[in-house]
């Protein structure tokens, strides 16, 4: 694997880490004064910090051990609103904000080391299994938490104050904090529109300072960075202070009950999933965009470590977001050393303009905050109500949503995931396991068969039927399924059941089947069962499935095939009455024995069979390959053989016909001035007749009645089996 100074793309990289600092920096400071204003207005200025912290350590550390490219890591909204969440709760039940702060710390490691451990045991692959309505109403839900979190501080009341009360009590608001933020708010909304050069949340900051220096020059007291509760005032980010602090937080966690450590897992566990799906989601992005695919555990063990660090260093958690990452991949960003890139400028941004930042309205902050929970408000899902059959998709998204906003994030997700699996159960249940039903009659094996053979299958063919099926067979189809056997059993001598489209069974269907194999066998008949596949496309082995449930045994109750042509064989065998003599025992036919010469003269046979060749091929052994030039005739006198083909452009080869005793084959090729397009291999001991083109040629010019009789014979049973095989193929797209 290449070091990291090795992939280091110049220019790209840097001007993508630039471009995304411009962008995750404000954010970071947005949502770190969400959280930790939520303690107490005063502690504003640790939200800042915090964000700054946050920022720096999650763009060095999750770059540094991840493995997606381009990938820029940040606070987030989701760890927002679950710790501002968190915060407000502890604040009324009268917790001192000292402890507060100590237990936003406890949280964020508990969380990194949730991360870990799910990309340790592989859970993250799991996660991008959750369905887009989910993750939808997740997101909208997130954010209206946001927007409402924010709507308190934009229009300048207590940061305690309830979103609601805020906002329709007129006589709370403050006329100052309401401009400025409505100017971010718009500038931010209306950038895009006019440019994409700079990021919107540039623009928006940048329109809410000069909002507010405009106002501060008709009021004075704007001017001082000391009690001003416009303004996010000093940062103190040099202060010795600082290092003191950390140190006596981690004094503090030492002295930390298991107990208490125990009561935050909840909370954890729920802010873990949340980074952890914003994280992957936003990597999901990537690869599409990128055409590369990334590691999903390795993410969230980076993730996790860098969650660790920044909640031990006094900053907030995060994931890698969006916004930031978008910027940066189209700012020329080529690999993850971009995100380090970001780090770094996040911090040193922050020493050098400090006091900058320092006059960065609060309504400014909760403007961008706005915007942002405006863009993640999803409204692609109203479409859903145009429609009947995606309304009940849209109730998924809308309780998905209301859990949000009334219960919590992490019951939202669950109350989704259930909901999405009923309407999924919902529709497998509504749908049809049964592909097609046919019967013998109409469809027929690989096996070649004389006319007089093939008549009589069509008059018993319909004893036999056909059933293939599809989807999974679980406890939600099996009633249609058993209720649609039983009625056949009544009828018919011989059920067959092609899996070849079956997905997955469970221990329901098993033992549904195990009692049509019963009902079967009362009646003296075996059940019939083909393409009973060892791999499934879930991992699991039918085969054996089968047999732990008992319904395949050592009896012959069950009788498995390979293919359904190969059911459909012994079927036919068994409705003929079994006339084929065992290959030992057969006798070598002579021309007039065969169905095709039936009819003609003793001498005028003998004449066509001194110019045929008598050939003996042993079982296994090739009697023609793909691509030979050879034009012959092969009529079978004694033995089996099979007929190998590629189907639709596979290299692989598929039995597609057999040949029995009195047939023949090789037709086309002789007919045609085309090489040989399958190969013909001896299934068992064959004896043949071999008659050359160059042979039947003479014969025309000698016995030119006895050509145009073979090649009528000829041309008749190929049409035969032509129309045989249009009307089977026209049967199965039904």
């Amino acid at each position: 694997m290449s070091t990291l100074s090795d992939k280091l793309k110049v220019p790209g990289d840097f001007w993508g880490g630039l471009a995304s600092t411009l962008v995750a920096l404000p954010a970071a400071v947005a949502f770190g004064v969400t959280i930790y204003s939520a303690i107490s207005p005063q502690y504003a200025v640790f939200g800042a910090l915090a964000g700054i912290l946050g920022a720096t350590a999650l763009g060095l550390i999750a770059s540094t051990f991840g493995g997606t490219d381009r990938l820029i890591s940040a606070p987030c909204a989701p760890a927002a609103a679950v710790l501002s969440a968190f915060a407000i709760e502890l604040v009324n039940q009268g917790v001192a904000p000292a402890s507060i702060v100590l237990m936003l710390t406890v949280l964020g490691i508990l969380t990194g080391l949730i991360q870990i451990l799910i990309g340790f045991l592989g859970v993250g692959r799991l996660i991008r299994y959750i369905p887009y309505t989910v993750v939808s109403g997740y997101l909208s839900g997130v954010g209206l938490i946001i927007i409402g979190s924010q709507i308190p501080r934009f229009v300048g009341t207590s940061a305690n104050t309830a979103w609601w009360r805020a906002a329709v009590n007129p006589a709370l608001w403050d006329t100052r904090s309401i401009a400025i933020g409505a100017a971010t708010v718009l500038v931010a909304l209306l950038a895009p529109k006019i440019t994409k050069a700079i990021p919107s949340t540039i623009l928006g900051i940048t329109a809410g300072i000069i909002a507010y220096f405009v106002l501060a020059n008709t009021d004075a007291t704007m001017m001082t960075l000391t009690d001003n509760p416009l303004v996010l005032g000093s940062l103190g980010a040099s202060s010795e202070g600082y290092i003191g602090t950390i140190i006596g937080r981690w004094y503090d966690i030492g002295e930390l009950k298991l107990s208490q450590v125990a009561a935050l897992f909840g909370s954890a566990l729920t802010l873990a999933a949340l980074l952890s799906i914003d994280t992957l989601k936003t990597c999901v992005v990537i690869d599409q965009m990128t055409r590369t695919r990334h590691d999903p555990n390795r993410e969230l063990f980076a993730q996790g470590l860098a969650n660790i660090a920044s909640s031990a260093i006094g900053g907030i958690p995060g994931a890698g977001i969006m916004g930031p990452t978008m910027v940066n991949l189209s700012s020329g960003a080529q690999t993850r050393v971009s995100g380090i890139i970001e780090g770094l400028l996040v911090l040193i941004v922050a020493l050098v303009l400090s006091n900058f930042i320092a006059w960065i309205p609060v309504a400014t902050l909760a403007g961008i905050l706005i915007v942002i929970g405006l863009r993640m408000i999803d409204t692609k899902p109203l479409n859903f109500l145009e429609s009947r059959a995606t309304v009940f998709d849209f109730a998924v998204v809308a309780v998905v949503i209301g859990f949000a906003l009334t219960v919590g994030l992490i019951a939202a997700s669950a109350a989704g995931v259930a909901l999405s699996i009923l309407l999924f159960l919902r529709e497998q249940v509504g749908g049809s396991v049964i592909r097609h039903k046919t019967f013998v009659s109409q469809r027929s094996s690989t096996w070649y068969r004389p006319e007089a053979e093939m008549r009589l299958i069509a008059q018993k063919g319909d004893k036999a039927v056909i059933f293939e099926l599809q989807g999974s067979l679980f406890f939600g189809t099996t009633y249609e399924l058993y209720s649609v056997l039983e009625a056949e059993i009544k009828t018919r001598d011989y059920i067959i059941l092609d899996l070849r489209r079956v997905l997955s069974v469970d221990i329901t269907a098993a033992h549904m089947l195990n009692q049509v194999r019963d009902m079967m066998r009362d009646r003296g008949m075996p059940l019939l069962m083909s393409n009973v596949r060892e791999h499934l496309p879930n991992g699991n082995n039918l085969l054996e499935f089968f047999k732990q449930t008992e319904l395949i045994d050592a009896t012959d109750a069950v009788r498995v095939f390979q293919t359904i042509e190969s059911a459909i064989e012994w079927v036919e065998h068994k409705l003929i009455g079994d006339i084929e003599l065992p290959v030992e025992t057969e006798v070598a036919l002579n021309l007039q024995e065969m169905n095709l010469f039936q009819g003609r003269k003793v001498e005028t046979l003998t004449d066509l069979e001194a110019r045929m060749e008598q050939r003996t091929v042993k079982a296994g052994d090739s009697i023609y390959s793909i691509g030979d030039q050879e034009r012959e005739l092969y009529l079978i006198r004694r033995g089996v053989v099979r007929i190998l083909a590629p189907i639709g452009g596979s290299r692989q080869l598929h039995h597609i016909a057999t040949f029995g005793r009195g047939d023949f084959f090789g037709g086309l090729a002789f007919l045609d001035d085309h090489a040989r397009g399958d190969n013909a291999i001896a299934h068992t001991d064959i004896d043949l007749f071999v008659l050359p083109l160059e042979q039947f040629n003479q014969l025309a010019e000698d016995h030119k009645k006895l050509a145009f009789l073979l090649i009528t014979a000829i041309s008749r049973t190929l049409a035969h089996r032509l129309r045989h095989a249009d009307g089977e193929r026209t049967m199965l797209h039904v």
